[in-house]
């Protein structure tokens, strides 16, 4: 079985959902069973159905967040040292060498992965191409509109 790689807050964001689901959720989805069997016949109870589906849907997710936090290797990036190569959970500072527009990323767990976060995941291409390399190393990432340089400013372990 591998290790999911985890930051420390993306492993805390998992336990408050796995929480959530175990306290709040999973009561209501019973408390909706209850209710829609008050309502007889079952065979044709669409809510019954529904509330069914949810209780599925929420107990697959549980154990989903059950095996992935049992596997994880979790990560706080403070406590990295890398001497200064880009590694899982390090924050990259990037200059695009075409238009000079400078980005930041971090490198993250799949699941953690949200652009508009700038988190990116370590199987994208962009986090493949940075992985070892450090800052001044000129990376070269295919990107959907094609081959994009990026320059390295500054590798942090915030």
């Amino acid at each position: 079985m591998m290790n999911t790689p985890l930051t420390k807050h993306g492993a805390e964001l998992l336990k408050e959902e796995l929480h959530q689901l175990k306290t709040k959720e999973r009561r209501n989805v019973i408390d909706a069973i209850a209710e829609a069997r008050s309502h007889g016949d079952l065979s044709e109870n669409a809510e019954y159905d529904a509330a069914k589906e949810r209780q599925a849907f929420v107990e697959g997710r549980i154990a989903e967040l059950e095996q992935k936090l049992s596997t994880a290797q979790v990560i706080d990036p403070a406590t990295l040292d890398a001497e200064g190569r880009v590694v899982f959970a390090a924050t990259v500072d990037l200059e695009d060498l075409e238009n000079g527009q400078k980005v930041t990323y971090q490198i993250v767990g799949i699941d953690e992965a949200d652009i508009k976060l700038n988190k990116v995941s370590v199987t994208s291409p962009i986090a493949r191409a940075l992985i070892g390399k450090y800052a001044g190393d000129v990376v070269e990432v295919q990107a959907p509109s094609g081959p994009r340089e990026y320059e390295i400013l500054e590798v942090r372990y915030v």
